[in-house]
């Protein structure tokens, strides 16, 4: 990024504040990654990515040889091909999800679709829309049927089954485990769930062997068989154990099946269970983080042989020091200092490798690994547009809350900056609950960054991926010590001198955008302007729309959020006259998950207070603005708003 001389517009800066950033190029930072997934086929002759586009995600397979499309896969506006799987050589299954909205979270629709490498006829296996024609690929007929349908094991024998989880349309529906015929879509019954909302893990044979579920009272339960055709053993249930386990895969002999479970502190442990003696083992644990990936054996992929652990920057562990996998990744590892190293997929004779590397600045760049000869090919990157060296790093960072309870953290600092005295934007994720931020690419922190801002980002107590204990210290903490969290976050920043006290402002997007106006009006001195982002601002108004969506849903909402008059009391539409900055604000008409009448309710309290509040509606747009011109104007008018009241760069103009 080429930097500008020059004072920053509207505020005086000391001699040590931090020069003014040329215009930030915005269709760069918003501009779609070429592909998300990708994964080799067995015999390694193809490869299968998934593509997205405006506004939905379809899958493309490629000849590897001259990287050649053959076939693409693709539905209608919303739909994205969510995850797919080499069944056999010839052959890729695939799920589907919708979602209205960019920061939507993709829901399945239970449907599951096949399409040949050569580019042949998609077929439709299982699923409700059997009976319709959707744009943009030819799906033979079938009988159509009102089930949800996930893959739960490829059978990695057998080319022509696999296993399938199969649940009723409706609430709380009991599921069952079928054999599948990945051509013709014919099934099988193989057993029935003994619990609620339940999936299925399989052993390296192919067996269905645990069943995974959330009953109605919102409590987890494991159940447990010895074999085809054994009754089902209840082995963990959250109301006694307060703890929620879940298989994760079987040893090599079978004996041993490797558990991630919840601890009553701390975080989650990878246990080994023997299913002849009962007993346990930890294997491995870390003292901050729960697992965040496991990593299985390139030679059987049922069996897990390690876990990845992002403790700040990512690293990998593994269960024996023996591992020909920790060899394997301790070799790439070498090869890409400072950047976090996943193998993807690898053929069946586990010769070739496809290697994803990426870091805080690199989106992810793809590699063919041959094994034997130990040598790494490019293949391509998501983003090869931007330059990784040009990018901003980010810093894990660890603070105390006020009660004393541990945060964990991330600090981006524009390149070239010296980290001192610098605007600063606190931005507090979404959720809330079981997200959290990660070491990682970033293309909004790297917009921000590119403007001449330091970004805050924390993992608030209710976030995921900190343990049992720190998620649950987050229930019924909207606007409590969630927020209280943020703030300390902040004036951790101005103590440590990264932050100018002066420049710091507080924006988000869903549960982050009601963090940001709580936090206006919790501290009105600490924050100079905020901005929220299809956000939620009337906790009665939310739970209302919870309620509807089922009892379960609705039990969940009062007891992690709230209910009667606590949630009046933390709601910003009900603060604004506690507000004294300016304010921006945008949505979308079609927002299912954070309804438009949120923002519109929050920009008339605001206006009725006396507070400066500018807004962007979109009435096409939902969670989140899928357009590239929406996109670019709204984050057009944000560098702008931010540039007016903390002094960073604008955006170019087109």
């Amino acid at each position: 990024m080429k930097h500008l001389p020059g004072c920053v517009l509207g505020i005086a800066l000391s001699a040590a504040s931090l020069a003014a950033y040329a215009q930030v190029d915005v269709d760069a930072y918003i501009r779609k990654d070429k592909f998300e997934a990708i994964k080799i086929s067995p015999t390694g002759e193809y490869l299968a990515a998934t593509v997205p586009l405006e506004d939905r995600t379809v899958l493309a397979l490629m000849r590897r040889a001259d990287n050649k499309l053959i076939g693409t896969f693709a539905l209608a506006r919303n739909s994205h091909v969510h995850n797919f799987w080499w069944v056999n050589p010839e052959r890729v299954v695939l799920s589907v999800a919708e979602k209205f909205g960019q920061l939507d979270q993709p829901l399945l629709t239970g449907e599951l679709f096949a399409i040949d490498a050569g580019g042949g006829k998609a077929t439709i296996l299982v699923g409700y829309r059997i009976n319709t024609q959707s744009v943009g690929t030819n799906i033979q007929q079938k009988k159509s049927e009102e089930v949800h349908a996930y893959l739960v094991d490829t059978l990695r024998n057998d080319d022509k089954n696999v296993v399938v989880a199969i649940r009723p349309w409706g609430v709380d529906t009991y599921t069952r485990a079928e054999r599948m015929d990945v051509y013709s879509g014919r099934r099988v019954p193989i057993t029935r769930a003994p619990v609620r909302n339940a999936t299925f893990i399989t052993d390296n044979a192919g067996v269905v062997r645990f069943a995974h579920g959330i009953d109605v009272d919102n409590s987890s339960k494991l159940y447990y068989r010895k074999g085809e055709g054994d009754e089902w053993k209840l082995v963990n249930d959250e109301n006694v154990t307060r703890r929620v386990e879940h298989p994760l895969g079987f040893s090599r002999d079978q004996e041993t099946v490797y558990l991630q479970a919840e601890q009553p502190a701390g975080s989650d442990a990878i246990v080994a269970w023997d299913l002849q003696t009962d007993e346990r083992k930890e294997l491995l644990r870390n003292e901050n983080v729960d697992p965040d990936g496991i990593i299985y054996s390139q030679d059987e992929d049922s069996v897990p042989v390690g876990a990845i652990f992002a403790d700040g920057k990512p690293s990998t562990r593994f269960f024996s020091a023996e591992s020909p996998d920790l060899r394997l990744y301790r070799s790439l590892e070498a090869a890409f200092p400072g950047e976090a190293v996943f193998v993807t997929s690898e053929t069946a004779d586990g010769k070739l490798a496809l290697v994803q590397v990426s870091s805080d600045r690199n989106p992810g760049d793809f590699y063919l690994f041959d094994v034997a000869a130990k040598k790494l090919d490019y293949l391509l990157s998501r983003r090869d547009w931007l330059e990784p060296e040009e990018m901003a790093a980010m810093a894990p960072i660890q603070l105390q809350a006020r009660d004393g309870i541990a945060l964990h953290g991330f600090l981006t600092t524009p390149k070239g900056s010296d980290g001192r005295n610098l605007p600063l934007v606190v931005l507090p994720h979404g959720g809330p609950y079981g997200i959290r931020d990660s070491w990682s690419f970033n293309p909004e922190v790297q917009l921000l960054a590119a403007a001449g801002y330091a970004v805050l980002q924390l993992n608030y107590r209710g976030s995921g991926g900190y343990g049992r204990a720190f998620q649950q210290a987050g229930a019924r903490e909207w606007g409590g010590r969630m927020q209280d969290d943020l703030t300390d976050a902040t004036r951790w920043a101005i103590s440590q001198g990264i932050a100018a006290k002066d420049r710091i402002c507080i924006y988000g997007a869903s549960y982050g955008a009601y963090a940001a106006l709580t936090g206006m009006a919790k501290e009105p001195g600490l924050y100079r302007c905020a901005a929220g982002y299809v956000g939620v601002y009337d906790l009665p108004m939310m739970q209302k729309e919870d309620a509807r969506g089922s009892k379960r849903l609705g039990r969940w909402s009062k007891d992690w959020v709230g209910e009667g008059a606590m949630l009046a009391a933390v709601s910003p539409t009900n603060m604004a006259d506690r507000i004294k900055a300016p304010v921006f604000l945008a949505a979308g008409g079609e927002d299912e998950i954070a309804p438009v009448a949120h923002t519109e309710l929050m920009e008339r309290r605001l206006q009725a207070a006396g507070v400066p509040v500018e807004t962007l509606y979109y009435k096409t747009e939902g969670h989140g603005f899928y357009k590239p011109e929406h996109q670019r104007e709204y984050y057009t008018r944000l560098l702008d708003f931010f540039s007016r009241h903390l002094g960073g760069a604008k955006a170019r103009a087109n």
